[in-house]
């Protein structure tokens, strides 16, 4: 198995930390009506929180000056009774308020991934293949895991708290300066220490919490990959080698998993402690000033304790504001890979020409919604605008193309062939001579960087990449089945094709036989890649798959390497049908199925070294005679 990348370098510094902010606050904004919720909520309850207090100082000195030196009395205690009154009813406000922030927080959080997550799938889904080709699927799909799941965790609790903290402290501020400016400056002090500490170990913090989430997408990459590759491990005995492999990925997880948790761990309880020491200061001076006074400042006990309670409720917030930091740290760093995808440029298809079913009536072709087995293209001329028919045949050129997947290397190397309509072409050669690179590049998945490839003497750059692939049907060497019934695995094919076409397309490819020994036939439900169906069984599926498309090219790439011997001859009449008339592309390396190719191209290093058909390559005693006759052999 191969090593995890070890080179994957520093985790890089945020592109735009304020960008992706503003960014992610667009997503939330979407929801107007339930972020108004959540902020009046968040105002109502703060307010609460803050104005509980007001009722303390008249409380407190009321009841002073009302008891001492009186005899006991109820009537005594009624203004008490009035402000404790007063109190409840600013309680239950602030927990109905509490109550509809967090209604309001969980729907608001839902609908908002759900819009992120749809944007992210429709980008991904919109990438090129050499987006996939570059990048695990563990990495990928850590994007829509871990940090979706990172953003949820702040907005469904971080966001209204820090809403809820900006507003307690401006008006605990307010207050404090109105019940005691010297006691004021002591607490402002006291938290501008909590502020700058806070600072700075929140940036060692997000420096380790990026990185975690990176490591974290590395670790489920390989996960995945040795999970998906379990057989081969196990074959080879390397099950130890993979486990020194992921302790390696798991130990740098671990170092940057224990540097985000040491952080935000030790910050929540500086705080704490800093907001007890802070309180503990600000009661000394403010009962010297209630007892003694201080430079003529004075100060009654019920103002002592309402501006104890503001100043924790000034303190408080920092304290839990500190705490949100790391999730809010973790929510941007999730947003900004989440972005980072999202911005991915998409396939671009500048093509104009399209492909549309037909019907031809002395040589005129006219345009129709069913499907008649009759294609033509349909082109709009820029010029005036008219629409001109040209039926598809099937005929494809390649005229001096050259390809490098990287710029650096090249794969293929000035080839030049072509297919007439209804040729049976195949590709032989040993692995890495540009075999498949060659039907990637029929179907756009790479554009070419010299030379020019024509479909019906039309350059295929001018033709929509979705109506060029409609006209090819592929069936890869690597099968993939998707969870669901055999029938709807077939009819992924051509999704509006009925029960009866499925069938026939199954019994094209031999594959009705084996389905009607499945306990529900057609209606068996696959899952886990159709891990229960052996390889042979599966490939005979995909094969079924392109017969229901029923395209006019079929490019096969190693079709029928997971089929035995016996299998193969089986199918080989079922092959020859859905051939007939079809212009086909061929990969084999067993020399058997392409003896009635029309032609055999060898290829080797990227170039065409032979062509010709099966006796006049025999007749060449080449390379190719040489691979049929054993004596050389495809590697």
């Amino acid at each position: 198995m191969p090593k995890p990348n070890r080179n994957r370098g520093p985790v890089r510094k945020p592109k735009d930390t304020q960008k992706t902010v503003k960014r992610l606050m667009k997503y939330i904004g979407r929801e107007k009506w339930l972020l108004a919720g959540v902020i009046i909520f968040v105002i109502i309850s703060a307010v609460a929180s803050v104005g509980t207090s007001v009722f303390l100082q008249p409380l407190i000195d009321d009841m002073f000056s009302n008891i001492s030196g009186k005899q006991f009395s109820l009537s005594l205690f009624r203004p008490v009774i009035k402000y404790l009154w007063f109190m409840l009813m600013v309680f239950l406000f602030g927990v109905i308020a509490s109550y509809g922030k967090a209604k309001c927080a969980v729907f608001l959080t839902a609908r908002t991934l759900k819009t992120l997550r749809k944007d992210l799938f429709d980008s991904v889904a919109d990438l090129p293949i050499s987006f996939y080709d570059s990048r695990p699927n563990g990495e990928i799909m850590s994007r829509f895991t871990n940090d979706v799941e990172s953003l949820r965790m702040f907005l469904s609790q971080g966001l209204s708290q820090l809403i809820s903290s900006a507003i307690t402290i401006t008006g605990s501020f307010i207050l404090m300066i109105y019940y005691g400016k010297w006691l004021t400056v002591i607490v402002v002090a006291m938290v501008i220490v909590m502020v700058f500490l806070t600072k700075k170990l929140g940036e060692k913090s997000a420096y380790f919490f990026k990185r975690q989430q990176k490591e974290l997408g590395t670790v489920n990459g390989y996960i995945e990959e040795i999970i998906e590759g379990q057989k081969v491990v196990k074959v080879f005995n390397h099950e130890q080698e993979v486990k020194d492999h992921f302790n390696e990925i798991n130990e740098d997880l671990r170092k940057a998993s224990t540097g985000a948790n040491t952080f935000a761990s030790i910050l929540m309880p500086i705080m704490n402690n800093l907001t007890h020491i802070n309180y503990a200061i600000t009661a000394f001076f403010g009962a010297v000033i209630a007892i003694k006074g201080f430079f003529g400042v004075t100060m009654t006990a019920g103002a002592l304790v309402a501006f104890l309670q503001y100043s924790r409720n000034f303190s408080m917030p920092i304290t839990q504001v500190s705490q949100q930091f790391n999730n809010a740290i973790m929510a941007i760093a999730g947003a900004e890979r989440i972005f980072e995808y999202i911005d991915e440029k998409p396939e671009t298809d500048d093509g104009y020409v399209t492909l549309v079913n037909a019907t031809q009536k002395d040589g005129e072709l006219t345009e129709c919604k069913e499907h008649t087995g009759t294609w033509a293209w349909k082109h709009i001329h820029s010029a005036d605008g008219s629409i001109t028919y040209q039926k598809l045949e099937g005929k494809v050129e390649f005229e001096g193309v050259t390809f490098s997947y990287d710029g650096k290397k090249t794969v293929l190397n000035d080839i030049s062939l072509y297919a007439k309509p209804g040729q049976k072409i195949a590709f032989v050669g040993s692995t890495g001579a540009g075999k498949t690179t060659i039907t990637n590049l029929i179907n756009r998945f790479y554009e070419i960087n010299e030379g020019k490839i024509r479909y019906d003497s039309i350059n295929i750059q001018k033709i929509k990449k979705d109506d060029l692939r409609r006209s090819l049907g592929m069936v890869l060497q690597d099968t993939h089945l998707f969870t669901g019934t055999i029938e709807d695995n077939i009819r992924y094919g051509n999704l509006d094709a009925t029960h009866e076409q499925v069938v026939e397309a199954a019994k094209l490819a031999n594959a009705h036989e084996f389905i009607c020994t499945l306990p529900d036939g057609y209606n068996t439900v696959l899952s886990g890649d159709g891990s229960n169906l052996s390889q042979g069984q599966r490939q005979l599926l995909s094969i079924a798959r392109a017969a229901v498309a029923d395209p006019p090219v079929l490019i096969l790439d190693e079709a029928t390497s997971s089929i035995d011997t016996r299998t193969e001859k089986l199918i080989e009449q079922g092959m020859d049908k859905l051939m007939a008339g079809r212009t086909v592309f061929v990969i084999a390396h067993r020399l058997s199925t392409v003896r009635n190719a029309n032609a055999i191209m060898v290829l080797e290093h990227g170039r065409i070294i032979e062509r010709g058909d099966h006796d006049d390559l025999i007749a060449q005693k080449g390379r190719y005679y040489q691979l049929y006759t054993g004596q050389f052999e495809l590697s």
